[in-house]
This record gives structure tokens, sequence and C-alpha cells, in this order.
């Protein structure tokens, strides 16, 4: 009997040293890129991780350039998410090197093919700015999450509750933004920003989405840009038209100038989150309350 206590005692060490070890490791350290993939990346691993995004409020992806210290950050993370499909094309090579040493997931093209939408500005690459369909986004945050279940077997129970229960909010989200739309007759809904950045918006939504410059803001927009959307909306007798927190405001400001030299009255009718989110610590600076701020501000000011 006093055998079998023993080997009774020693497994039951065992195990509690195990319990010790699994809850006293180190959360993983993942990097990632816009803050859209730092927030749902938060949510999904929850006390497992450690996340730090590199692209705050206010920054434009397609200019960011990593700098040294983003560099050391990302040479010292297990995992690093980015969205891939050219958004961070300033940062393609560097990927592809810590590609070599740490798992480097493009995490948006999960999105099947025939689901993406074309690039106007770089031929063979397609527009990345899937965010703006909440059914899309769903899709990359199944993907993280199955990520970090492969990454770590052992809390996939963890990453699957957090992602099921975010999930969820998700698809009441979807149904809002639809909801709200639809208050909207289909001619009003007209969405006229500073870069072509709300177009999986427009098709999930049904909005016509018209942008002063293309996909990208490598390049500023011209006189002739300004013109022909000054055409449009003056033509159209557009109501408002909207700024973009990570896009110079002195653009949009541009064609409204334009628009009344016309003889028609836009107004500018909000800021758009549209590559980044809002400050950090507030609603906007969360992917559902950047949405849902979207959705409000379109809608009540084309009312």
């Amino acid at each position: 009997m006093n055998r079998a206590c023993g080997v009774l005692l020693g497994v039951l060490f065992l195990l509690l040293s195990g319990a010790v070890e699994v809850s006293a490791r180190e959360p993983i350290r993942i990097v990632t890129t816009i803050g859209q993939l730092t927030d749902i990346t938060q949510i999904i691993g929850g006390a497992h991780v450690a996340v730090e995004g590199l692209m705050g409020p206010g920054v434009d992806p397609h200019l960011y350039k990593a700098s040294e210290s983003d560099v050391r950050k990302l040479s010292d993370a297990q995992i690093i998410f980015y969205n891939g499909l050219y958004l961070e094309a300033k940062m393609e090579d560097i990927f592809k090197k810590m590609g070599r040493i740490s798992k480097t997931v493009p995490l948006g093209e999960v999105i099947a093919i025939d689901r993406r939408l074309g690039s106007v500005n770089y031929s063979g690459h397609y527009d990345p700015h899937i965010w703006f369909d909440v059914a899309l986004w769903m899709k990359v945050v199944e993907r993280a999450r199955d990520e970090l279940a492969a990454f770590d077997p052992v809390n996939q129970k963890d990453y699957e509750t957090n992602a099921a229960r975010y999930l969820s909010e998700l698809q009441e989200l979807h149904e809002y933004v639809l909801r709200r739309a639809q208050e909207l007759p289909q001619e009003q809904r007209v969405l006229v920003t500073a870069h072509d950045a709300f177009r999986y918006f427009g098709r999930a939504y049904g909005f016509e989405v018209v942008g002063l410059q293309g996909i990208s803001t490598q390049s500023e927009a011209g006189t002739a840009d300004v013109k022909r959307l000054a055409d449009f909306i003056a033509a159209r007798k557009i109501k408002a038209i909207f700024i973009e927190s990570s896009v110079p405001e002195r653009n949009i400001r541009a064609v409204q100038q334009a628009v009344e030299s016309r003889g028609w009255d836009v107004k500018i009718g909000g800021e758009l989150f549209s590559d980044a989110m809002g400050d950090h610590g507030t609603f906007e600076g969360t992917y559902i309350g950047m949405v849902t701020h979207n959705i409000d501000t379109i809608v009540n000011a084309l009312k």
C-alpha cells in the first residue's frame, strides 16, 4: 500500500509540475502590422499572447517603411501576422526574410480568389482592404484562430472559445451595417472618399464607391483627379463627401472647393477610418468600433 501511495504521489507530482510549467510559460510573442489585426489577435489569444502592433492610429500602411526598431521587434517575434495582398507594399522583402526564422502569416490571403477584388493600381494584385466586408473579415479571424491553435495546441480550446465569442459579435455587426445601409434609398448610397479603400464595403452593403485616389495612396492626387471627382459630385448632387483618418484632409477639401465653384454645396460628412483605426483605448480603436463609427457617420451624413 505504501508503494502504491508513493507511485500515486509521484504521478500527481508530475501532473502538477506539468500544469505549473504550462501556466508559467511566457506569452507567445506576436507582432502585427495594422491595428485591425492587432485587435483580433489580442481578442483570440487572450492571456496566452503578447501582441505588438507596428502601425497605430493615422498610419498609412501603403506608405509604411519598417524602422530599425521595427526590424528588431520582428526578429524577436515568434509569430508575425500581416494583411498581405500587397497592403504593406514596402515591407514585402522584410516579410520574406523573416519567414526563414519566424512563423510569418499573411492572414488576409485566406480570402478565396473569387471573393477578392482586383487592384487598379497594381497589375496582378488584389484590393487589400478586405476588412470593410465584415463577413470576409470573419474568415481572417478564423485563420488567426487556426494559426494560433497550430502553434500552441495546449491552449487550442481557449483560442476556439475566444474566437467563437468574437465571431458571434461580428455576425451581429454585419447585420447592423446591413440594417443601417438600408435606411438610405439606393440612389443615395454613393460614398465619396479620399482613396478607393471602400470597394469591399460597397459590394457587401450596396454602395457605389468613388475615391479621389486609387487603392494605394503612394501617388498624390492631381488636378485632373480633383476635376473628375468634382464634376461627378456636382452632376449627381451628392450631399456629403468624407475625409479619412490616414489620408491628408487637404485632398478632399480641394474637391469640396472645386464642387462649390460648379454651383453645388457639398459638405464634409465626417472622418472615416479606412487603413487605420481610432485611438487606443477608445471604441473606435477596435475593429467593431471602427466599423460601427463608419456606417453611422456615412448614413447620418447622406440621409
